[in-house]
């Protein structure tokens, strides 16, 4: 494989991938000289109009593109990548408003492959925003494959515990790695009453969490997701975990 690592980031539905695979990849580009580029995998409620919704559609590439093409292609996936003024070396590619599974051809394991191999020559770090179902998204799940970490986000509350005790057993496979994965917690939302002690029983295994964020919430909202914010209890924690990630130790 080429230089580039990869960090995938996978968990329950909503338990804010997303959000903590934008702040990760913000921690990392911003606190180490390093190239950062982010996929998001989801065609079916694409990131990108989120991350950036005051952007026009025909000003914004999709990585349904250059996945289209016979044979992925460095230019393709280059000129599909969203590039913010401030931040020439941080990149973001996904699907846009208006994709979904009918917008481009069907691609198999292959070319996932390529295009992952294709990131990782661009960037030092490639993060991979996963959908929580690996089996039905050939992306996600070839990049929890090929990547050097796996973080396994859920959030407090009883509907994320029912999920891993229902879909863990379907992961069983030793391709989506179990054993290697990062358990953290995620609060993406304000809730006293959260079950966070019985979530922590129930995974076990905890390594990180990271705290709600009013401040989080609102730029995802705005679509300014990608910007510093002033909760230091929050900067902090995703720093820390960057901090694990470029090093290579356990978060």
């Amino acid at each position: 494989m080429s230089e580039g690592k990869i960090i995938a980031v996978w968990g329950s539905p909503n338990s804010g991938k997303t959000t903590v695979a934008t702040k990760l990849a913000t921690a990392i580009y911003d606190n180490y000289q390093s190239t950062v580029i982010v996929l998001y995998t989801d065609i079916e409620t694409p990131a990108l109009p989120v991350i950036f919704p005051n952007e026009k559609t025909e000003d914004v590439g999709s990585v349904g593109i250059p996945l289209s093409k016979v044979e992925v292609d460095r230019d393709d996936v280059i000129r599909n990548l969203v590039i913010t003024k401030n931040r020439q070396n941080f990149g973001f590619i996904g699907y846009r408003a208006g994709d979904n599974k009918f917008t481009y051809p069907k691609f198999g394991r292959a070319k996932a492959e390529a295009l992952l191999e294709e990131l990782c020559e661009l960037a030092n770090y490639v993060i991979v925003d996963c959908t929580s179902n690996l089996e039905n998204n050939v992306l996600s799940s070839v990049a929890v494959e090929m990547s050097e970490q796996i973080i396994r986000l859920a959030s407090p509350d009883l509907k994320s515990i029912s999920f891993f005790l229902s879909q863990l057993p379907v992961y069983a496979d030793e391709k989506y790695r179990l054993s290697e994965h990062i358990q953290g917690i995620n609060t993406p939302n304000e809730d006293v009453f959260m079950p966070i002690e019985e979530t922590k029983s129930h995974l076990k295994d905890v390594r990180f969490s990271v705290p709600y964020c009013e401040e989080v919430k609102l730029q995802m909202q705005k679509g300014s997701l990608i910007e510093a914010t002033k909760d230091k209890v929050f900067d902090s924690r995703m720093s820390e975990i960057a901090g694990k990630v470029v090093t290579y130790g356990q978060v």
